[in-house]
């Protein structure tokens, strides 16, 4: 702001141009950016699939790189990162190759990498008695069958029971594609799966931990954005809430502006309670209907802690076999 008041009073043909960029856009005043002259405001998005391949490939010059790390794939693995997660990502790669005194950067030195990025650094699970690595199993499995089951729902791409940050585990899961618009069958196959913990808990240890808290927590926001800002309940297409932004420092933790009754809220309540609760028993019936394929999963990670996506399809029988050689025939008989 102190740039702008400096700015003010600039001539039109005074032949300067005035660029600026900033991620804290809420601070300034318009009045401020009026007087400054910036006559264009550009949104810089996140990069989308190619966008960051290519991110990959610049921060990937100056290191020296596996040739058999496929920058494609890794792009596909990371939506939603921006070019600064990516360098971080690279950086934080060499740093572990160094400590593992390794020539070069692995694809499991930038596996690790974008782990840490997501959850942090991996914690020693010794501390995890066997009952909670056993639920912690079935709780990421049930994560991850709805998303194998789930038409609409994201793809697994790895599974892992090995605590990060306040997490015992976690399902990493991407779209197939970059996405601009989500459906409403899209955002109730999310709710669905993060409840998919939870329902697992339930049905095999009946019982539930407080594990499901970050879970829970993420559902109940998308249910109540779908009601209040998205139009998708029986309340029709009318906007209660909406979202003012990420939240700054110094800013109330409470992002968004309400303008309904006590009696609307009362409304507004029993529509998210209704798409939790439907979420709820469909990833209870999915988890039921494939309980043989959630021990398949759960088992594979007491015993590697981390499985791929490649890795799934194998334990579930859904890797894809060699076509046999048609057998040869014997040669016929030649007559005396």
């Amino acid at each position: 702001n102190q740039l702008l008041v400096e700015m003010d009073g600039f001539e039109d043909n005074s032949g300067i141009i005035v660029i600026a960029a900033t991620n804290r856009e809420d601070v300034l005043d318009p009045a401020l950016l009026r007087a400054g002259r910036f006559d264009r405001t550009i949104t810089v998005n996140l990069p989308d699939k190619a966008g960051r391949e290519a991110i990959f490939k610049v921060h990937a010059k100056n290191k020296l790189i596996d040739p058999k790390v496929d920058f494609e794939a890794l792009a596909k693995r990371t939506v939603g990162f921006s070019g600064a997660d990516i360098a971080n990502i690279l950086n934080e790669a060499a740093i572990l190759a160094v400590r593992n005194n390794e020539k070069m950067i692995t694809v499991q030195d930038i596996d690790e990498a974008i782990d840490r990025r997501i959850a942090g650094p991996a914690k020693s699970s010794k501390h995890m008695n066997a009952d909670e690595r056993k639920r912690v199993a079935y709780h990421e499995a049930g994560h991850a069958i709805i998303g194998i089951k789930l038409k609409d729902s994201d793809k697994v791409q790895k599974i892992t029971i090995i605590p990060r940050g306040r997490t015992g585990g976690h399902v990493l899961m991407t779209p197939e594609d970059d996405r601009f618009l989500l459906s409403k069958a899209e955002l109730e196959a999310r709710i669905i799966g993060y409840l998919g913990g939870r329902s697992s808990e339930e049905i095999f240890f009946k019982d539930v931990s407080t594990g499901a808290h970050n879970d829970i927590e993420v559902a109940t926001q998308i249910a109540r954005s779908m009601v209040t800002e998205y139009g998708m309940s029986a309340l029709g297409p009318i906007q209660y809430e909406k979202d003012t932004g990420s939240v700054f420092l110094g800013r109330d933790y409470a992002s968004t502006q309400k303008n309904f009754s006590t009696q609307t809220a009362l409304e507004i309540d029993k529509e998210i309670r209704k798409i939790i609760e439907d979420a709820h028993k469909k990833a209870l019936d999915i988890i039921t209907k494939n309980k043989t394929d959630v021990i398949k999963i759960a088992e594979r990670l007491l015993e590697k802690e981390t499985i791929t996506a490649e890795e799934i399809d194998e334990v579930l029988g859904a890797k894809k076999v060699a076509p046999k050689a048609p057998a040869k025939k014997a040669p016929a008989k030649k007559s005396k």
